[in-house]
């Protein structure tokens, strides 16, 4: 989810759904320690619980993140992530590829576990290439369990380092929720939170049975408002309509303007808003295209909302 799910979209999710647990978008231990550190670690409070998510291999490196992470910016927990192939990510040797050296991700985990007293945890694959059966992860997440790591996210899809788009990785290789099935029976002590291929409310409630959580991560971005049928189910919590939600937006698009951000720094995260609605593609266009030129938030956000079904604006 790198450049999708930063602050401005985790502000906005988190309208959505009072009760998820948020993850930023991977960030680099380079560009932590050399670059920007407010732009990639700095949130609103409003977003908390909120996780930050780290690529990275080298333990020095990622200690010194998880460090300036909790102590600087307020973060309570950190994930490693060994799920994502991207040919850039492995170029820089993290992501999936670091799930054929076990040994390296423990030493990551036992460094950023001596750097603040917060939760580590790490997302990983069934496997990867032709390493792919039972044995394979069950190495990983033992190596790793030994190393202080009590709570893995597993993208039940084994990943094509090579050969293979990360679109591709996320639909080709087949979806093997009984391996993770079988990690959560080894291990009943861990928790174990499965990802992949989940989009609907009855997929999650069933997987609950299993896993003590579940990642959505795509479908929820580009359908955000079923967010709220999930909060709903699971927590009971009281769908807003997404008129509610667009005016809710208003004081932090504006604050944003005001500092000199610009509107579609924001409203690019909201384009999915309406799908499955009528005028959802007039609303997209509107919301895409002029934001890139208007600067009055308020008349801007009132002509969006004029355009929701009737029943939505109150």
């Amino acid at each position: 989810m790198m450049e999708w799910t930063d602050r401005h979209c985790r502000f906005f999710h988190r309208l959505l759904s009072p009760h998820a647990v948020l993850y930023t978008e991977m960030v680099t231990t380079g560009a932590i320690l050399f670059g920007d550190k407010d732009r990639h670690l700095a949130f609103n409070p409003a977003e908390q619980p909120v996780v930050l998510q780290l690529g990275g291999s080298d333990p020095a490196d990622l200690a010194a993140c998880v460090k300036l992470a909790h102590e600087i910016y307020g973060y309570t927990e950190i994930n490693l992530n060994c799920g994502c192939p991207s040919p850039r990510v492995q170029r820089g040797a993290f992501g999936a590829c670091l799930m054929n050296e076990p040994n390296v991700v423990a030493e990551c985990v036992a460094a950023m576990k001596q750097a603040a007293p917060i939760p580590i945890t790490l997302k990983c694959r069934i496997g990867v290439d032709d390493s792919d059966d039972y044995n394979f992860l069950n190495e990983f997440i033992t190596q790793n369990k030994n190393a202080g790591c009590d709570h893995f996210i597993i993208h039940a899809r084994k990943a094509w380092l090579n050969g293979l788009s990360p679109k591709e990785n996320r639909e080709i290789p087949p979806l093997r929720y009984d391996i993770a099935a079988r990690i959560k029976n080894e291990y009943p002590e861990l928790t174990i939170t499965l990802n992949g291929g989940i989009t609907t409310t009855d997929q999650i409630t069933e997987h609950l049975k299993s896993f003590n959580g579940v990642m959505i991560g795509r479908e929820a971005y580009q359908n955000p408002y079923i967010l709220t049928e999930f909060e709903n189910a699971i927590w009971g919590t009281k769908v807003p309509t997404r008129a509610e939600i667009l005016t809710a937006m208003i004081p932090y698009i504006e604050n944003h303007v005001t500092k000199g951000g610009k509107i579609h720094h924001i409203t690019r995260h909201m384009l999915g808003l309406l799908n499955g609605q009528p005028r959802a593609r007039v609303y997209r266009q509107k919301m895409g295209s002029e934001s890139l030129t208007r600067t009055d938030v308020r008349d801007f956000m009132a002509e969006i909302i004029a355009l929701l079904p009737l029943d939505e604006v109150k």
